[in-house]
C-alpha cells in the first residue's frame, strides 16, 4: 500500500520570539517493509540554519533555528510511503522465535554478541520509564511466566492493556508518570505503549518505544476528514534468535500495512515528533493536524 502523509505543527506565541532552536523527527524510516518514496520539510519562518542528520537510534533529525522575530511557527512534513509488511519476516512462522521462553531469553542476552550487547540498552531505566513499581512488576508477571513463550506473554500482555486500560485525551500529558496512568489505568496510546514497555522491563527484556501513525478509516459511507489522524505509539519487544517484534495495544493489533514507522527510542523522550527552546514570555498554543491516505 502507497500513503500519503502530512504533518503539521503550529505554534501562536503571545508575545512573539525572537530566537528558537528545534528538532524535528518526522520523517519516516525506510526499512524492510517500509520505502519512503517522497520527503519534504516546510518551515515558516524560514529557518537561518538547517540540518539533517541520524542520530544515535538511527532516526533521522532535522535541527533548524529562526533567528529573528515570529509570532507563529508552522512545520509541515510531507512525505510518501509505500508498505509492505509481507516482507518483512512473521513471528508466527518461525518456530525458533514463537518458541523461545523467558528463562532462554534472559540466558541468550547475556550473549556478547555485539547485537545483543546492542539491545541491552533497552532493559534499563529511560527517563519516562524509570523506577519501575511493584504494581507494574506484578501486572507484568501475570503473563510473562519463566517457561512461557515471550511471544505467547507480549500478545497476551498487549491484549490486558487493551482491555484493562481506558483511552482518556484528557487525563495524561507527556509529563504523567506511569505508575499514575498505571494506578488510573487511563491514558492515551504514548502512555499505553510506556506501561507496556515497563512491563517487559521489569522481567529482563529489551523492549523499545515506536513513533509513527496509523491509518484511521471513516464510518461507512462516510467522507474521510483532513487532519483527523494523529501520531501514534506502540511497542516492541526483542525475541532473541528471531529479533524486534511489535505490538500495538490501542489497538489490540500486531501493526501490519496500516502502521507506519516514524522513529523509535527508550520511550516517548527520545523521539518527540518536534521539541525545542525558545527565547519569549507569555503563553503559547500548539495545534497538531495529521492526515493519512492512501496514495491515488
Amino acid at each position: 500500500m502507497e500513503f500519503q502523509l502530512s504533518h503539521t505543527t503550529s505554534y501562536n506565541y503571545e508575545n512573539g520570539v525572537t530566537f528558537c532552536h528545534n528538532i524535528a523527527t518526522i520523517k519516516p524510516k525506510s526499512m524492510l517493509g517500509q520505502t519512503l518514496l517522497d520527503y519534504t520539510l516546510e518551515i515558516s519562518p524560514t529557518p537561518s540554519e538547517i540540518s539533517e542528520r541520524t542520530d544515535f537510534f538511527g532516526n533521522t533529525i532535522t535541527r533548524f533555528s529562526i533567528q529573528k522575530h515570529h509570532t507563529e511557527l508552522k512545520v509541515t512534513a510531507k512525505s510518501k510511503v509505500l508498505r509492505d509488511y509481507n516482507l518483512q519476516p512473521d513471528i508466527e512462522k518461525s518456530e525458533t522465535g514463537k518458541t523461545i521462553t523467558l528463562e532462554q531469553a534472559r540466558i541468550a542476552l547475556k550473549s556478547i554478541d555485539p547485537e545483543i550487547v546492542g539491545v541491552r540498552q533497552f532493559i534499563l531505566d529511560s527517563i519516562l520509564v524509570a523506577l519501575i513499581t511493584p504494581e507494574i512488576k506484578a501486572y507484568a508477571e501475570v503473563s510473562f511466566k519463566p517457561n512461557r513463550p515471550i511471544f505467547e506473554a507480549a500478545y497476551e500482555l498487549m491484549q490486558r492493556i487493551y482491555t484493562d486500560f481506558e483511552f482518556d485525551p484528557e487525563f495524561s500529558t507527556v509529563a504523567t508518570p506511569i505508575h499514575e496512568v498505571m494506578k488510573e489505568k487511563k491514558g492515551v496510546c504514548q502512555d499505553f505503549a510506556q506501561i507496556a514497555i515497563a512491563c517487559v522491563r521489569a522481567v529482563g527484556l529489551p523492549a523499545r518505544y515506536i513513533s509513527g501513525y496509523i491509518e484511521t478509516l471513516p464510518p461507512p459511507g462516510k467522507v474521510k476528514l483532513v487532519g483527523t489522524d494523529a501520531s501514534h505509539a506502540w511497542f516492541s519487544v526483542y525475541i532473541p534468535t528471531f529479533g524486534w517484534v511489535d505490538f500495538d495495544p490501542t489497538n489490540n493489533q500486531i501493526p501490519k500495512n496500516q502502521h507506519i514507522t516514524v522513529s523509535w527510542g527508550r520511550d516517548y523522550y527520545d523521539v518527540p515528533p518536534l521539541k525545542g527552546v525558545i527565547y519569549s514570555t507569555g503563553k503559547n498554543k500548539m495545534k497538531v493536524a495529521v492526515d493519512i491516505r492512501p496514495a491515488v
